[in-house]
């Protein structure tokens, strides 16, 4: 293989994030040889409707194409550790959606089976690559804020705010034992842990169910839908519509950050704020193109996304020129960039930043800390950090 046109590409996974990635992987260039749906029937409607020339029928058909070199895992939680198993002893690259796992067994068993052979494997911690994520990042390693001292924020949606709200990730048998904090929270604390270079090693955690009876509508709905006045089903719901966590780190350093799927108007805000000994940075996602630079003994600044004034990590990230927004869906594309030139070389290289199984691997063990914290009302240290 010499270019992104000569891999070929299937996506596990027909909804709202494997659109997504559709998108992402035709502006790549890469060749997308036919995406899987949950059903033979339901991929072959969204095949059609996206343009896609082929669905497979079931993940042995996919596997058995000598077309495919790099799959796609963006189907829901359950079904990641029996697909990305199947897919690495097939001899195929993968990057699958988070959270990696169901629990931290079957991740690092994924971990092992990763590093046994070879392939790339990465996980879809895509707000990493958000130009600035990658301008802080570097900041913080040249030393620019000193030593990090205090990481706060959120990551609040609405999208699930009203009890005739659904999705499969409500119910613990698809989504796991947690939601707000697996499905939008260790996005957080990835993201954070890139940047500051510190992962947590305790946690103090409290969950929240505000809407413990919804609707399920009977039939399928895809992640944001409104699904209006469809025939439904009384569903008790465990899963956490909110989660609040205090965080310790290594170095001495404090966090604190609150996850919502039901805070009203709220679509998808994520901020952080990295205070360290010489200097602050702050983000907001809404506001993805401003990085808000604090002082203590100068005027504050606001640093807009702007190649030519960012350092290289965060050059290398961006893909306009200053004053031409990149948000959400440009992420996945740079993620994937970086992917698939890793895929070309034949393995992850030296300097590649995307996440990785065993980043996604800590990710469970943290929602396994936050779940024992939550039970018991005490601090948990991470399995494996301190």
């Amino acid at each position: 293989m010499t270019g992104f046109h000569d891999v070929g590409v299937a996506v596990i996974g027909t909804g709202f994030i494997g659109t997504v990635h559709l998108w992402a992987l035709r502006r790549l260039g890469v060749r997308v040889t036919g995406m899987l749906g949950s059903s033979a029937g339901r991929g072959a409607e969204r095949a059609a409707a996206l343009g896609v020339h082929h669905a497979y029928n079931s993940l042995e058909q996919l596997l058995a194409d000598p077309a495919v070199d790099v799959v796609h895992v963006t189907s829901p939680n359950h079904a990641h550790f029996a697909q990305v198993k199947a897919i690495l002893t097939a001899g195929k690259h993968v990057i699958c959606e988070k959270p990696l796992a169901m629990n931290s067994a079957e991740s690092a068993e994924m971990v092992a089976l990763a590093e046994a052979s070879g392939l790339v494997a990465a996980v879809c911690y895509n707000t990493r690559f958000y130009p600035l994520s990658q301008q802080a990042c570097g900041m913080v390693a040249a030393g620019k804020l000193g030593e990090v001292r205090l990481i706060s924020g959120h990551y609040h949606q609405d999208w699930l705010a009203k009890p005739s709200d659904w999705n499969w990730r409500l119910e613990t048998e698809e989504g796991g034992t947690l939601r707000s904090v697996a499905d939008i929270g260790t996005h957080w604390v990835d993201l954070t842990s890139f940047i500051g270079g510190l992962k947590p090693v305790a946690v103090l955690a409290e969950l929240a169910t505000f809407i413990p009876e919804r609707q399920r509508p009977l039939g399928p709905v895809e992640t944001f839908a409104k699904t209006g006045d469809r025939a439904s089903e009384t569903r008790r719901i465990e899963t956490d519509d909110a989660g609040l966590m205090l965080l310790r780190f290594a170095n001495g350093a404090r966090g604190s950050v609150t996850t919502s799927q039901v805070s009203h108007g709220r679509k998808n805000a994520m901020s952080w704020e990295v205070s360290g000994s010489q200097g602050s940075a702050s983000w907001h996602s809404e506001h993805p193109d401003h990085l808000w630079l604090g002082h203590r003994d100068e005027p504050n600044q606001i640093l807009q996304r702007d190649p030519g004034l960012m350092n290289g990590l965060g050059a290398a990230a961006a893909s306009l020129p200053g004053g031409h927004v990149e948000g959400f869906a440009d992420t996945f594309f740079a993620l994937f960039r970086a992917v698939y030139s890793d895929v070309l070389a034949g393995g992850r290289s030296a300097g590649s930043n995307y996440a990785s199984f065993e980043d996604g691997h800590y990710e469970m063990l943290f929602c396994d800390a936050v779940i024992t914290s939550a039970k018991e009302s005490r601090w948990v240290e991470v399995e494996g950090q301190e």
